[in-house]
């Protein structure tokens, strides 16, 4: 009995961290994580880790749009407390997801105080993305090396870098005007179909079919659908079904914009 009470915190430490405060903090970390695109069994365990080193039992129930998070003290069992926080737009921030997990390592390990890591925490979600254009140059890059790779001739590799480039640039500029996100992939889709068409049209290239079947591959939502799948092993059910019909409808998305370009440039022979 000794032993398991020596490990709850102390009345210094558990005043330190009390419970809205902490719960609070918990809610924060693991919305920033579910919008930064972990799954759910990586948000749970990070959550816990930090709950438990404080003397906390933790209940956790997470949605694609929003989630809620009840705590209760071990050491005073009276002391609970529930949060729901609603979820911004979904991205992907690989930075943040490494940095909150070594920050709860270091939670643990360090025996940090809830001071301490809410000024760490607010450093970690200041982390900026990679510069705009260093984006679009890395997507751009990255098509044209998958045009190679599927036997595209340099020139289609160009095309594929060029369609790419701007479909994506179309991205950026469509979501800065706070469209609804699905817009902003049919326009993106749209764009580099009608450029990498044009390589069809005009048959640049000894491949000008792999210039349109590589250029739109940088919007595929690969995040979205393998979370879906480690969800629904995991038994995640419901952000499971989420993630899938929203990667799904991505999806969909990305082949209206590319039938509308097929269509209006006349490509029959794809």
């Amino acid at each position: 009995m000794e032993n398991i009470i020596t490990t709850f915190p102390s009345e210094e430490e558990h005043a330190s961290a009390p419970a809205c405060r902490v719960a609070d903090l918990l809610l924060d970390i693991g919305t920033v994580l579910l919008v930064s695109g972990a799954h759910c069994g990586r948000i749970t365990r990070n959550i816990e880790r930090i709950a438990a080193h404080w003397g906390y039992q933790m209940e956790l129930f997470i949605t694609f749009t929003g989630m809620m998070v009840s705590i209760k003290n071990i050491a005073h069992p009276s002391e609970r407390v529930a949060r729901f926080r609603h979820c911004p737009l979904h991205g992907v921030h690989f930075g943040i997801l490494t940095e909150v997990s070594l920050l709860t390592w270091k939670v643990a390990e360090e025996n940090l105080p809830i001071d301490e890591v809410e000024k760490r925490f607010a450093a970690i979600k200041k982390i900026p993305h990679h510069s705009r254009w260093l984006v679009l140059l890395g997507i751009g890059s990255a098509c044209a090396c998958l045009c190679i790779l599927a036997e595209g001739s340099r020139a289609n590799a160009c095309m594929a870098f060029l369609a790419a480039f701007t479909g994506m640039f179309v991205r950026q500029e469509v979501l800065k005007l706070r469209f609804n996100p699905m817009i902003a992939f049919i326009a993106a889709s749209f764009t580099t179909g009608m450029i990498a068409g044009i390589d069809m049209v005009w048959h640049i290239g000894s491949s000008p079919e792999k210039t349109l079947a590589t250029s739109v591959l940088y919007l595929i939502p690969g995040v979205p659908l393998i979370n879906c799948a480690i969800d629904l092993i995991e038994g995640h059910i419901p952000t499971a079904i989420s993630r899938g019909i929203y990667g799904g409808f991505i999806l969909l998305c990305i082949a209206v914009g590319m039938s509308l370009s097929i269509l209006l440039l006349g490509i029959h022979n794809f």
